[in-house]
């Protein structure tokens, strides 16, 4: 009786220390993994989930873009803090404004400090397996990842097609075999099934270039717009009263699309490498309006150029579309959708047509508003939406909070998980804040700083350096966007708005002072400075 009870006792004890053992290994395998896709330009309006003009004309313009939603959520109010590429991808990174993590425009702005606290950073020290493929745009060699290979010629940009890349921050390798969006998907995928650690929680950053200009989508779908004609946006042709630095800035269909854009070639030979490249840059000055036709002229050209923009555009779209697609089959086929939060977003918005434009980097809507839709089963419910504001420098908290990580006190954004998990109760924003430095190039677009609410947007056009160098400007505009959603109205100055605009100034100097922003003198700096980037092998 006792032999047996002693042998029951050591039987229950072994199974109790085994039990333990495996523990801490259950509880990290319950930390989710992570994959964060972000697209280049992907502007809201070119997702059908959306809605919206192009999503009537083709609604399944975004399948799989649109299934996260159907699977998850899609945030309708996530906003970019400084409407440009690198700068964008810095304040994800970081948490932080662009005055504060120092990387504040692409144009002549230097590198990316890699050496500062960023998410990756963290998530690694905390036990994850971190990867970078695709678009990296920001100077410095990635830090904080397992593995990287991230495109590198072009400005950092990378190309469509023969597409250069760095990998692990020391060799250069060219890709001639696919299209960069393939590529970016064939990387992903070799290190999820090759290249990690299968025993920890990994964090991989999916990243595009398309359908950044010059748009040129993969062969399978250069043509899947060809034979239709796309809509027009109702401010196609706004005449830009009331709003100065809309009138000068150079990015308009009719202006400043370029004969590489639109993929005009020239029928004389012989040409020489600067001759072909000002023949090709046409329209980047503003000092000309070229035609392919000389009978194709005023409207006529513009509705041209709109169309063949749009038709490329489109058909990048449906490329990273399809690749986001090979992604979330491969998470249903290797048992990973359970456990993987999958993030889609874009580094900012886009104009495509309205206000007659392309390109970004204004407050305005289409640019401000960054597309974000994630899925988390068993966390975040299907089909569910949320209007609250939240911004770019966002991201990083919510998925150090989703990955149990402590989310540092000077992270400047805020945590949405519990927004993202079905609670519009908890205590948020009013308002989110903005600010774009770069200037002349590439758009001639002037410095501005401004905050929105959830229905009026204030902006001062702050500084004009080809005016006068070094002085401040009294440029301001003021929306109400509930009446006017396509900003076409400025109220500023307006009788009856003083006392609005008022509450907005004092609204704006509260934001400025939390997120520590700069003095006048140190804004206008950043847009006078003129700092080398590296952009060679090793960064």
């Amino acid at each position: 009786m006792n032999s047996k009870f002693f042998q029951y006792l050591l039987i229950t004890s072994i199974i109790g220390l085994w039990g333990c053992s495996k523990l801490p290994h259950q509880e990290k395998q319950k930390r989710p993994n992570i994959i964060f896709i972000m697209s280049d330009d992907h502007a809201t309006q070119g997702i059908s989930a959306y809605g919206g003009m192009l999503a009537e004309a083709f609604p399944d313009l975004t399948p799989n873009i649109d299934r996260l939603a159907k699977e998850g959520m899609i945030m309708r109010n996530t906003f970019c803090t400084n409407a440009i590429c690198g700068p964008s991808r810095a304040a994800i990174l970081t948490g932080k404004f662009s005055h504060v993590n120092g990387f504040f425009k692409n144009e002549k702005g230097g590198d990316f400090d890699g050496s500062q606290q960023t998410f990756p950073k963290l998530l690694q020290n905390a036990g994850y397996q971190t990867a970078v493929v695709g678009k990296w745009h920001l100077g410095s060699a990635p830090t904080g990842f397992d593995y990287s290979k991230v495109m590198l010629n072009h400005g950092g940009q990378g190309t469509y097609f023969n597409t250069v890349y760095l990998e692990n921050g020391q060799d250069t390798v060219q890709e001639n075999r696919y299209h960069s969006t393939r590529q970016v998907w064939e990387d992903a995928k070799k290190w999820l099934e090759n290249g990690r650690d299968k025993e920890k929680p990994f964090m991989l950053m999916y990243q595009f270039k398309a359908p950044h200009r010059p748009w040129q989508p993969d062969p399978e779908f250069a043509h899947a717009f060809d034979k239709v004609k796309i809509p027009e946006p109702e401010t196609f042709h706004d005449n830009y009263e009331g709003r100065q630095a809309a009138e000068d800035a150079w990015q308009r269909i009719d202006r400043n699309l370029n004969r590489e854009d639109l993929k005009v070639h020239p029928q004389q030979e012989g040409l020489s490498k600067n001759e072909l490249k000002k023949w090709y840059n046409a329209g980047n000055n503003n000092d000309v309006i070229w035609t392919p036709d000389q009978e194709l002229q005023g409207k006529a050209l513009k509705e041209w150029k709109y169309q063949k923009y749009m038709q490329d555009y489109l058909g990048c779209v449906k490329g990273v579309d399809h690749y986001i697609g090979k992604m979330l089959d491969y998470l249903d086929q290797n048992d990973l959708a359970e456990n993987t939060i999958v993030i889609y977003t874009s580094d900012q918005g886009f104009y495509l047509g309205e206000h007659g434009w392309f390109d970004k980097r204004f407050m305005y809507e289409e640019s401000l508003r960054m597309p974000f839709l994630i899925r988390y089963p068993n966390h975040i419910a299907p089909n569910t939406e949320s209007d609250k504001i939240t911004m770019n420098v966002d991201f990083a908290p919510t998925i150090l909070d989703y990955a149990g990580v402590e989310v540092p006190e000077d992270i400047q954004g805020e945590s949405f998980k519990d927004i993202a998990e079905g609670n519009e109760n908890v205590e948020w924003r009013d308002a989110m804040y903005y600010h774009y430095y770069e200037f002349p190039w590439w758009h001639h677009v002037q410095p501005h700083y401004g905050v929105r609410t959830d229905r009026y947007k204030l902006i001062h056009f702050y500084y004009n350096p080809e005016v006068a160098k070094g002085k401040v400007q009294n440029e301001w505009e003021l929306f109400d966007l509930k009446e006017d959603p396509n900003e076409l109205n400025n109220l500023y100055g307006e009788a009856g708005y003083e006392e609005l605009t008022a509450s907005l100034q004092d609204k704006m100097l509260e934001l400025q002072r939390e997120y520590k922003e700069d003095n006048m003198q140190e804004m206008m700096y950043k847009t006078d400075a003129r700092i080398k980037r590296k952009y060679k092998k090793g960064f």
